[in-house]
């Protein structure tokens, strides 16, 4: 009974050691200076919150906003990276690609421009690239194929050209990969069928071409996608039957292409398929009754074709609006 307060003693004298050395990690001169580089750059003075000279924090003063430090060893390292919505302007900074312990980057609403530069390859532990709402341009950069741990990308809203780096499929973990509303031409990778993880692919609002029956093509693609939105691009062609292989579709986008053709009834043995926008392409013929017999379907867009008279839509027609936020982890 004796030795219980002497083992209680070590114990706390370990704990409090410990707080000690947390206490007085000194963060990686790396990081440190990356940070210090992105506060001296023009646009970013914005940032007022960025006080003293160790965006981890120095004795008194608190981490930096938006910066996230955790403790490795003796050192501390910046692991997360929010700056958004603060109107930063200026090229992307090069400089975030020496922080390379960072999981998440988010520098999304800002006035960011340029490139995004081919170094983005070095954050092999980044999970998250949020970079939507700004006006970074020119291709995007197949290095991103190297961020093995990535499982969110968003680079909606930019203005991004040329075609979508095949590289992509080369991210076993990415869930969720948002592309609309940029300048991308070319047709999707079929590769990207491979990505076992994929829960939702948006690349509406581009000027992609081509045809479901190329996206598809890959055996067995596709197994855990929900949501598919291809809308307002130049794919033509129709919609193979095969499609009805992606058993786990909940929402299938395809308003404002060049579309034509029947509808298969097998699309509507898709279990849980619960929005179906086909309006405004070139499609004919009727709808299958399995359709309007589907037990989660709530939407059906079918206006601007040249279905047969008395084809009916379903639902109320209420605008989908899909905030990127509901997928953002």
């Amino acid at each position: 009974m004796a030795q219980i307060p002497i083992i209680l003693l070590s114990f706390i004298f370990i704990c409090t050691l410990s707080i000690s050395n947390l206490a007085h990690s000194k963060t990686l001169k790396r990081d440190v200076k990356a940070l210090n580089e992105i506060k001296a750059s023009l646009g970013w003075r914005v940032v007022y919150a960025w006080v003293g000279d160790d965006p981890c924090g120095d004795g008194d003063l608190p981490p930096w906003s938006g910066v996230t430090c955790s403790t490795m060893g003796d050192y501390r390292v910046v692991t997360e990276l929010e700056v958004y919505a603060v109107s930063i302007v200026g090229p992307f900074p090069t400089a975030v690609t020496s922080l390379l312990d960072l999981t998440r980057l988010d520098l999304h609403n800002n006035k960011l421009t340029g490139p995004i530069p081919p170094q983005i390859g070095r954050l092999k532990h980044l999970r998250i690239l949020n970079l939507r709402w700004n006006k970074l341009q020119d291709a995007i950069p197949p290095e991103i194929g190297d961020l093995k741990s990535l499982t969110h990308l968003h680079l909606s809203f930019n203005n991004f050209k040329g075609e979508i780096p095949r590289e992509l499929a080369n991210l076993p973990d990415l869930r969720y990969l948002y592309l609309h509303e940029n300048r991308l031409t070319g047709r999707i990778p079929p590769e990207l069928g491979t990505l076992q993880n994929l829960r939702h692919l948006d690349v509406g609002n581009n000027h992609l071409v081509g045809t479901i029956r190329e996206l598809i093509r890959i055996e067995g693609c596709f197994p855990a996608l929900r949501n598919l939105y291809l809308n307002n691009n130049y794919f033509t062609g129709g919609i193979p039957t095969q499609l009805a292989n992606l058993s786990s579709l909940e929402i299938l986008y395809l308003s404002h292409n060049k579309m034509a053709g029947v509808i298969p009834s097998g699309v509507a043995h898709i279990p849980k398929l619960t929005y179906l926008y086909l309006d405004h392409n070139q499609f004919s013929g009727r709808i299958p009754d399995h359709f309007y017999k589907h037990p989660f379907l709530k939407e059906m867009y079918i206006e601007g074709n040249a279905f047969r008279p008395g084809v009916k839509p379903v639902g109320f027609h209420k605008m989908l609006e899909v905030s990127d936020s509901d997928f953002l982890v």
